[in-house]
C-alpha cells in the first residue's frame, strides 16, 4: 500500500510557492514538507525532511535550480525531481533531463496540468509499491508504453477498469506463485475486496489468471487467483 508521499517546493517567488502548496493539498497521498526560496535553502530542506519529490524552480537568487540538479544527485539520489520554471533556453531542459527528472513544466503553468504531473507520477509511485519483481508488461506499463513502443492505450479497457490498477494486480499475483484471495490482492494494492474481484474476473476472462476454487480447513470454498 502506498505511504504518504513528501513533498518539498523550491521557488523563488513565495505567491507561486503558495500557488503551488495549495494545487498539491488536493492530492490526499501528498504532504508538503517545506518550501524554499533559495538553493542553499533547498540542500538544506532535502537534508532536513527527505522528501520523495522536489519541485524545482531554475531562476533563484542564489544560484540556478539546474546547477543544483548534480549536487542533488550526489546527496540525495532518491529524490524525484520535477522542474517547473519560466526558463524556455533548450540547455536547461537538456540538462534537467541528463539528471533524471520526472517532468519539465514551463510556467505558467495550468492547475490541469500541474494536476496531470503530480497524479502520474503518483501512480508510478504505487506501482513501484506493488511488487519486487518485475516482468517485461510492468516495466511497459511503468514508462507507459505499448507493444508498438509508443505511449500506452488505455481502449478497449471496460468501464470500472483502470490501466494502473490493472497493472498493479497483475504484478502482485505473477509474484506470488501461490495463488490468492481477492481479500489478499486488495489488501496488497490498497483497494477492497470487491474492487480486487472485479479486475482478478476481468483477467480471468481475459485468461491472464487462472481462478480456482479452493476449500479451507472449516471446507468453505474460497476462490483463488494463479498466474498463467
Amino acid at each position: 500500500m502506498l505511504n504518504g508521499i513528501k513533498v518539498a517546493i523550491a521557488e523563488d517567488d513565495f505567491r507561486i510557492a503558495d500557488i503551488h502548496e495549495k494545487f498539491l493539498n488536493k492530492f490526499k497521498e501528498v504532504e508538503v514538507v517545506g518550501k524554499a526560496l533559495k538553493g542553499a535553502e533547498t540542500l538544506q530542506l532535502l537534508e532536513q525532511q527527505n522528501p520523495d519529490l522536489l519541485l524545482l524552480d531554475v531562476y533563484m537568487p542564489d544560484m540556478l535550480g539546474s546547477d543544483l540538479l548534480p549536487i542533488i544527485r550526489e546527496n540525495f539520489p532518491k529524490v524525484s525531481i520535477i522542474m517547473i520554471t519560466a526558463a524556455t533556453d533548450k540547455v536547461f531542459l537538456e540538462k534537467s533531463l541528463s539528471y533524471g527528472v520526472e517532468n519539465y513544466l514551463i510556467k505558467p503553468v495550468s492547475r490541469e496540468r500541474f494536476d496531470e504531473v503530480i497524479q502520474e507520477y503518483i501512480k508510478k509511485r504505487s506501482l513501484l509499491s506493488t511488487t519486487k519483481e518485475v516482468n517485461q508488461d510492468y516495466v511497459d506499463l511503468f514508462f507507459r508504453k505499448g507493444k508498438s513502443g509508443g505511449a500506452a492505450k488505455t481502449v478497449g479497457l471496460p468501464k470500472g477498469i483502470d490501466e494502473i490498477t490493472l497493472g498493479k494486480v497483475k504484478a502482485v499475483i505473477t509474484e506470488r506463485r501461490e495463488g490468492l484471495s481477492a481479500e489478499e490482492v486488495g489488501k496488497e494494492i490498497g483497494a477492497s475486496r470487491i474492487t480486487a474481484r472485479r479486475y482478478l474476473e476481468y483477467l480471468s476472462s481475459r485468461q491472464k489468471v487462472k481462478a480456482e476454487v479452493v476449500y479451507g480447513i472449516v471446507g468453505r470454498p474460497e476462490r483463488k487467483y494463479y498466474p498463467v
